[in-house]
């Protein structure tokens, strides 16, 4: 038997694990740039993704996506404004996950450097990224970036 829900009682209580992603640009038209990791684990590993991770017990996403895009680039993180929420079941091979897309404002002149689950960290073209690359349903967001 899994762990009881403390509200209802429920036994096999699961829900859904909730992940940050930090979108983090600089420049603007053609010039404009996005902060992207290499993944250093599964699942897509090698591939490219937003800085993020999975949100702690008791924590607040807003807090979170600023903590989690300092582990992995190094680079500090203002004013997250939400901009959009991923959570088809099947997005993550490993579970259900529901991702929140954050807007993060960082200093253009941010060196990242690549910590925590990265494997690399760096400014991007914009007009450079291509599905082929990038993690799972990051795609959508670039798409949105450059409309």
């Amino acid at each position: 038997m899994g762990d009881a829900c403390h509200h209802c009682g429920r036994d096999s209580y699961r829900s859904p694990s909730v992940v940050v992603d930090a979108v983090v640009t600089r420049g603007s038209g053609e010039d404009k740039e996005v902060l992207l990791i290499r993944r250093g684990h599964e699942p897509c590993k090698d591939m490219l993704a937003f800085p993020g991770g999975f949100v702690d017990y008791g924590e607040d996403p807003e807090d979170a996506v600023i903590r989690e895009l300092k582990e992995e680039t190094g680079v500090d993180g203002t004013n997250p404004v939400s901009m959009a929420v991923h959570g088809d079941p099947t997005r993550d091979p490993r579970k259900h996950v529901i991702a929140l897309f954050y807007q993060v404002d960082a200093s253009p002149e941010s060196v990242p450097i690549a910590g925590d689950d990265a494997s690399e960290a760096y400014w991007v073209p914009l007009n450079r990224v291509t599905a082929n690359e990038i993690a799972g349903d990051h795609i959508l967001i670039i798409d949105k970036l450059r409309e």
